[in-house]
């Protein structure tokens, strides 16, 4: 049978109806709180760093500092150098931090401030002030989504810490580029880690200062993350795992190490259902010289099972999927893999490859239509949506009016998630991920079967 993928390119219009993307810095933000004793400092408004301290904190539930050099109108004018000497000598003196990591908004972009030069000046003028390392990545919301900026912070980590040493080739360590994964699966994919026996970096690793526990004293800056010290040992790796569908495209931190120092580089999709799974464990079991533990085999029968179980449930529904790029390829893949149809993949990305990336993933056999949106919106996706008939949105909080609007169950994935509980907790990648989906997708698609019975029903 013949796969029939029809495209639908977003033509450039004068407004967006609520964006199905974030600001490109709140991406940098999120990688930046991955890293030990790090606090990141926003060059731009003070309203932008306020929007994206709050826009973290209701998705993660966690106090998320994040500092502004405030602008104003004059700085807007003249220039925001005084304003960004200012407020790096304040978060020094105030937080003592490990790692400032700096971003850019709009407006600083815009106006053409030169931060490295900045950031240079800074330092010759105060020479008896001890700065730490300072980690500036540029990431104007007009050039991308908050996915890029995250990719884009995390390429300048490396760039800007990472150095070649000697080291014995046996114990050198793997270096892991997860995506914007939640702190559970961050958690799970450092067991599965662990259980291989790996020696590993991980950047970012956000998975305790995004999600940790109560606090009997307030910390200024959380506890977690990998230390400046482990970033830069990452020169020295024996291999490089990035994951991703779309963002891993161009120069990214792994292919930026493999140039620099010739460390080879492994690009894997998001680990969402067996088949991506089987291809993570099966490179870890190669790096370890270990076959794969016995209770991830366990969890993989377990999975199996329950596909067979749940199958004629699952089977045949029709799925709307957004958010970010990387996200929607993951859960396409995932979805087919359970006999779900995702009619209508949308992302407010502009890469221009999430197509292309949904094509070739596609299963043999698979001959439904699917309309890809690229640079969408919410108000182009609920229209797309009412002309065709589906069962189930899948993807963040920002989708749930349409959803409820179009009267269609919405099962939350990804960030952010707003109006429910637990969304840092949430497990999205490897076998338990797959299981834990598996799950709410099949009992949200009977629940609103129940719900719409004439007489309802007790057994399955």
């Amino acid at each position: 049978m013949k796969t029939s993928t029809m495209i639908k390119e977003t033509d450039a219009k004068e407004a967006t109806t609520n964006a199905c993307k974030l600001c490109t810095p709140l991406g940098a933000s999120l990688a930046f709180k991955g890293v030990k004793g790090a606090i990141s400092l926003m060059h731009g408004s003070q309203g932008c760093s306020t929007y994206i301290r709050r826009y973290l904190i209701s998705h993660y539930k966690e106090p998320i500092d994040i500092a502004s050099s405030n602008f104003s109108e004059d700085t807007a004018i003249f220039g925001g150098g005084a304003n960004l000497t200012q407020s790096v000598k304040n978060v020094i003196r105030q937080y003592e931090p490990e790692l400032l990591g700096i971003s850019t908004t709009c407006l600083s972009e815009t106006i053409g401030d030169d931060v490295p030069m900045i950031l240079k000046r800074v330092r010759m003028e105060d020479t008896e002030r001890k700065f730490p390392p300072i980690v500036h990545v540029s990431t104007p919301s007009y050039t991308g989504t908050h996915a890029d900026g995250y990719v884009a912070a995390v390429k300048s980590l490396v760039d800007s810490l990472a150095v070649a040493r000697e080291t014995d080739a046996e114990n050198a360590p793997v270096n892991v580029f997860p995506g914007m994964y939640s702190p559970a699966d961050l958690r799970y994919l450092k067991d599965i880690l662990s259980d291989f026996g790996l020696n590993y970096r991980m950047l970012p690793d956000y998975s305790e200062t995004l999600d940790g526990g109560p606090w009997t004293t307030y910390k200024k800056i959380p506890e977690g993350g990998i230390s400046v010290e482990d970033i830069a040992s990452m020169g020295s790796a024996r291999a490089s795992l990035e994951f991703g569908h779309v963002t891993r495209f161009g120069e990214t931190a792994a292919t930026l190490l493999s140039t620099r120092f010739g460390i080879p580089a492994y690009a894997l999709p998001m680990p969402a259902g067996v088949k991506a799974t089987d291809r993570l464990f099966d490179i870890l079991s190669e790096f370890s010289g270990k076959p794969v533990p016995e209770k991830y085999r366990k969890e993989r029968e377990r999975l199996l099972d329950s596909y067979v179980d749940g199958h004629k449930y699952t089977f045949g529904a029709r799925a709307v999927i957004y958010g970010e790029e990387d996200l929607v390829a993951g859960m396409f893949a995932f979805l087919t893999e359970i006999g779900v149809i995702p009619v209508l993949c949308a992302s407010g990305g502009t890469s221009g490859r999430l197509a292309e990336t949904i094509e070739s993933l596609t299963p043999e056999g698979f001959d439904d239509e699917v309309t890809v949106m690229q640079a969408a919106d919410f108000g182009e996706i609920e229209q797309a949506a009412m002309d065709i008939k589906v069962d189930l949105f899948v993807g963040n909080s920002k989708g749930y009016s349409v959803s409820r609007k179009l009267g269609v169950p919405l099962v939350r994935v990804g960030f952010p998630i707003h109006d429910r509980v637990g969304g840092p907790r949430l497990h999205h990648i490897g076998y338990r991920g797959c299981q834990e989906l598996f799950d709410r997708i099949a009992n949200a698609i009977l629940e609103r079967r129940q719900e719409e019975s004439g007489v309802g029903y007790s057994y399955l």
